[in-house]
């Protein structure tokens, strides 16, 4: 995903992928961690068009295989 500038001034900044995943799971809505290009810390994005649903997720989304 690339992040202009102007928006990566905006966003809150994460030093660790871990720190932004843990922020993304309190937040109300669905978010998901991504690397900026940037700054090359991690910010949170509601974004997910085009992304494919990680093995462990679509694991617990109880597709009946165990």
């Amino acid at each position: 995903m690339k992040t202009r500038r102007g928006i990566c001034q905006r966003k809150r900044r994460y030093a660790t992928r871990a720190d932004a995943e843990a922020a993304a799971v309190r937040a109300d809505i669905v978010l998901r961690a991504y690397k900026c290009a940037l700054c090359r810390q991690f910010h949170l994005t509601s974004r997910t068009k085009g992304l494919r649903v990680p093995r462990a997720a679509a694991d617990d989304a109880g597709n009946g295989k165990p």
